[in-house]
């Protein structure tokens, strides 16, 4: 019985990573991408703005940490595109909240959906393996490119 448990355990924990878009990713386009499109809000190592949990006096969020110190991981990878391609606001109100007041801008037409998903994975790349396991959870399987 215990082997047949075993077995059954490593085949949903590689059914929940099987197909992971971020997998196989560009991770040194990804870095070179953050630095330019992504670095000057979040910051050069991930750590985001200070503050970021408290609206500026324009009620608008500053950028978060992308590192294990941020929400980014709690979040499932469509999600993250869709935040990253869309905007905050767009990407959130496709899910029904309104409310949120994000500075996210929309990236659509600057950067391609592949170099988005290689930015994701750069980032992806820096968390440590327990948080990398639970926010590959968040995900259904999918092909690579989404």
């Amino acid at each position: 019985m215990r082997h047949v448990t075993t077995l059954i355990l490593c085949a949903v924990a590689t059914t929940a990573f099987a197909g992971h878009e971020l997998d196989g990713r560009d991770l040194a386009n990804g870095q070179r991408l953050y630095a330019v499109q992504c670095a000057l809000c979040h910051g050069g190592n991930l750590q985001g703005q200070p503050n970021w949990q408290t609206p500026g006096e324009d009620g608008i969020l500053p950028a978060p940490p992308h590192d294990e110190t941020g929400h980014t991981w709690h979040h499932d990878n469509q999600l993250l595109f869709a935040y990253t391609k869309r905007g905050g606001r767009d990407a959130l109100a496709e899910r029904g909240i309104t409310n949120f007041n994000s500075g996210m801008p929309g990236f659509d037409g600057l950067i391609s959906d592949s170099d988005i998903w290689d930015i994701l994975a750069f980032i992806r790349s820096k968390w440590p393996d327990r948080m990398q396991e639970m926010q590959a959870f968040r995900n259904p399987p999918h092909d690579k490119d989404g």
